[in-house]
């Protein structure tokens, strides 16, 4: 879960610049520290330390430094705490190799214990300095630097996304991808090397994702890569990245998640408008001809995933929905006649991935929900469908779990028309849902803020819903968690009364989410019983509904379709934790121990 980024440059240039820019926008995938390593004349620069970017950047001078050639990163911690001898990139003993890496070497201890016993020397904790000390060794054997690079490549084992530069190759960047992201950026004149698409888009909108085993170097004249000793052709794989540069900025708001919350409605137009009527009757027909059905997800994913599973049930189908990390318990059940839905923003999140595979192992078909064209996810399912969200920048998801229920909701009903169902309801509220969306905002920006006042006052608080709004209440506490830092914990809300209700006392925060008409009268209930304890009453309600009156705080969002309900109702909850964050001075970009992309297990 870190960040990388190499670019090859014809003639010389204030190579330092470059990439301190590169890795303010690759921060939010770390910010334990950050460095550069840059060849310039005859000699190798590594500048590093703990911190954030900005500050790593000024103290150290990176704009100072010239060069043609160099890479990039930005930590966070996996292998040893954050400090400057941990700090990327790494280097050999001589100082003539350095290597930045996102991901973990699973055999980097008897990789270490075997180099150090040939007499290389170790400064850091961490399991990528193994290979630049494995590059040196291979080169002292009498390895170019290229052939050192793939040799050392086959020796290591895990996740990883590699960029290195060597003295002896100078005009070349080295790189290697297994299970972590890599796309190259094809320019004129340069080309470069990062963890993901927004990160090249200053230079280049000619976008290469590269796939698990492959790796190869990049020059300013080209790109080269192989697999399995085998030369690839890059031929039809370049692709033009539709997203602009400034998408991937701030546009005038305070932070990444604010703006996000203010792009859904643009983003869900962008889903429902990519809908294709033709794949989602191919993939609702695999569902329907499915022994079994899972849906595999992660945080936020998940619970995206549960509105689909709940949603199953009103035609009769029994869905399981399962937390990927936790896929193992389930691998003796899976069979070749079951489907999996996989859902993960990214494409590139390590457990989801492992999940999917395990259920293709057993001959079982995947559909892969992803925002990211040919992710690792992407690649490896039966079919793909695509939210089409544009980029999301900041670390808690705001836009990945509105698209997704689009996006699932637009495949529920696929199913339900392949059963004969009248699913014109649900088709009207998905169309109307970006309108909705934007509606939602404008109705409870303000009360957010001022409510935050209240909720961040607390220590604790519950979520508390029934059936379609369940999913709803999970990721509203999960963003409280995020970014607040506030232990919020989201029950069905019957299940209140078997334990946490002993907790709640005078100003608890209990937020109640009536997106599901069906559950509204029994919710009531639990707001009375709540109410009974002084507890600070709170709702995401049916505009125009009479639940105003029977609760403290009130968000008002137009009432649809309960599937749909929970892509807008999500949304004051999500402004909530934003103020709440804000209240307290966090920084809601960048949430401690989080990143963006779970690339480890």
């Amino acid at each position: 879960m870190c960040g990388i980024f190499g670019i090859a440059l014809s003639s010389d240039a204030a190579l330092g610049a470059i990439l301190r820019r590169a890795l303010e926008r690759l921060e939010y995938r770390g910010y334990d520290s950050a460095g550069i390593a840059v060849v310039s004349s005859g000699s190798l620069v590594v500048r590093k330390d703990v911190g954030k970017v900005a500050d790593v950047a000024r103290r150290h001078g990176f704009d100072s430094v010239r060069g043609r050639t160099g890479v990039a990163h930005t930590r966070w911690a996996t292998h040893g705490k954050p400090s400057q001898a941990n700090a990327h990139p790494h280097t050999d003993c001589a100082g003539r190799i350095a290597v930045v890496h996102n991901g973990i070497i699973e055999n980097y201890e008897e990789l270490k214990a075997e180099l150090a016993a040939k007499g290389h020397v170790f400064t850091s904790e961490t399991d990528t300095e193994v290979f630049a000390h494995l590059m040196e060794e291979y080169e002292r054997e009498g390895l170019s630097p290229w052939d050192a690079f793939r040799k050392a490549v086959s020796r290591i084992r895990g996740a990883y996304a590699l960029a290195v530069v060597d003295l002896g190759e100078p005009d070349k960047v080295f790189f290697a991808r297994n299970l972590s992201p890599l796309i190259v950026g094809v320019g004129d004149g340069y080309n470069v090397v990062a963890s993901d698409i927004p990160t090249i888009l200053d230079h280049t909108k000619n976008a290469l994702p590269l796939r698990d085993g492959e790796y190869g170097y990049i020059s300013p004249a080209g790109v080269y890569i192989e697999r399995d000793g085998v030369a690839v052709s890059i031929s039809g794989r370049v692709q033009q990245v539709p997203w602009s540069a400034e998408q991937a900025l701030r546009g005038g708001y305070p932070h990444f998640m604010l703006k996000e919350i203010h792009e859904q409605p643009e983003a869900l137009s962008s889903t429902i408008a990519g809908l294709e009527p033709r794949r989602l009757a191919e993939a609702a027909e695999m569902l329907l001809n499915a022994r079994r059905i899972y849906v595999l997800g992660a945080g936020t994913s998940y619970y995206a995933g549960l509105v689909f599973q709940l949603g199953l049930t009103s035609y009769k189908l029994l869905a399981y929905p399962i937390i990927a990390s936790e896929y193992a318990t389930y691998e003796g059940v899976f069979d070749s006649d079951d489907v999996a839905i996989a859902v993960s923003q990214s494409g590139e999140t390590i457990d989801t991935i492992k999940a999917a595979r395990a259920v293709k192992e057993r001959g079982a078909k995947v559909i892969a929900i992803t925002n990211v064209v040919a992710s690792t996810l992407a690649r490896e399912s039966d079919y793909v469908l695509y939210t089409r969200a544009g980029p999301e920048i900041g670390v808690a998801a705001t836009k990945t779990f509105t698209t997704q229920v689009a996006l699932l909701t637009a495949l529920h009903i696929a199913v339900g028309r392949a059963l004969g169902i009248d699913v014109s309801a649900e088709e009207s509220s998905l169309k109307r849902l970006p309108d909705v969306v934007r509606r939602a905002i404008e109705l409870n920006e303000g009360s957010a803020k001022a409510l935050a006042e209240d909720v961040a006052s607390s220590k604790n608080a519950y979520y508390l819903s029934r059936g379609l709004g369940m999913p709803v209440a999970l990721e509203g506490a999960l963003k409280l968690k995020e970014i607040a830092y506030i232990h919020a914990e989201a029950y069905p809300a019957g299940e209140s009364k078997h334990g946490p209700i002993a907790l709640v006392e005078e100003k608890f925060p209990v937020v109640f989410v009536f997106s599901d008409p069906s559950a509204k009268e029994k919710l009531l209930n639990n707001v009375a019983e709540m109410r009974a304890r002084d507890a600070l009453l709170i709702g995401v309600v049916p505009k125009g509904d009479d639940l105003t009156k029977k609760l403290k705080y009130v968000f008002e969002v137009p009432n649809m379709d309960p599937m749909t309900n929970a892509a807008s109702f999500v949304v004051p909850l999500q402004l909530l934790a934003y103020y709440t964050a804000v209240r307290l001075g966090r920084d809601p970009d960048k949430p401690r121990n989080l990143a963006k992309t779970v690339t480890v297990e």
